[in-house]
């Protein structure tokens, strides 16, 4: 269980700190696998840098309790 909670966490890292590079406008990724007429973000976007925020940071804490924390006997 600690391991996919480690995998997930890794996931939602990597997927925080894209969103939160694209809220403060330090990164542009055109939209890929649109259903419908998407526009990428323009410019910056505070709501995106604070989702990326707390995203990353929950995908951090679940890094380090899946894979760095020690098991109690």
């Amino acid at each position: 269980m600690r391991i996919l909670i480690g995998v997930v966490g890794g996931l939602a890292l990597a997927l925080g700190l894209l969103w939160l590079l694209q809220g403060l406008g330090l990164v542009h990724v055109k939209p890929i696998l649109c259903a419908a007429d998407c526009a990428g973000i323009e410019g910056r976007s505070t709501l995106w840098a604070v989702i990326g925020l707390v995203t990353a940071a929950a995908g951090a804490w679940g890094v380090v309790y899946g894979f760095f924390r020690r098991r109690r006997s």
